[in-house]
């Protein structure tokens, strides 16, 4: 319950004081957030499957962000950042979907 309270009041904090991003982390950004993304779908569906760990949670978060962006570090460093960056985002995205998939089926029992 405190990371959703955490999330809604970071949410509402970003909305509201509109912080800027470093031109050097711009390229990151988007992969970490859809890193993130993953990581709370994930933990949604395990919610839902009653093995939720908020430990695991953790662990998940923070490893998903920090190896979307070294790879695209990676990828920008062997000249081929966007093409490694487009990787990424259909691996999460596909992540991302199975379990939404998995969340509908439990709801909805289809």
């Amino acid at each position: 319950m405190a990371a959703v309270i955490g999330l809604i009041i970071g949410i509402v904090a970003g909305l509201f004081i509109q912080p800027t991003v470093p031109v050097a982390l711009q390229p990151y950004l988007p992969i970490m957030v859809v890193a993130a993304i993953d990581a709370l779908m994930g933990a949604a569906r395990s919610y839902f499957e009653r093995s939720f760990s908020d430990r695991a949670f953790i662990v998940s978060l923070f490893s998903n962000i920090i190896i979307a962006a070294v790879l695209v570090l990676v990828g920008n460093q062997l000249g081929v950042g966007s093409q490694l960056s487009t990787a990424v985002l259909v691996v999460l995205g596909i992540r991302i979907f199975s379990n939404a998939t998995a969340i509908r089926r439990f709801l909805f029992r289809s």
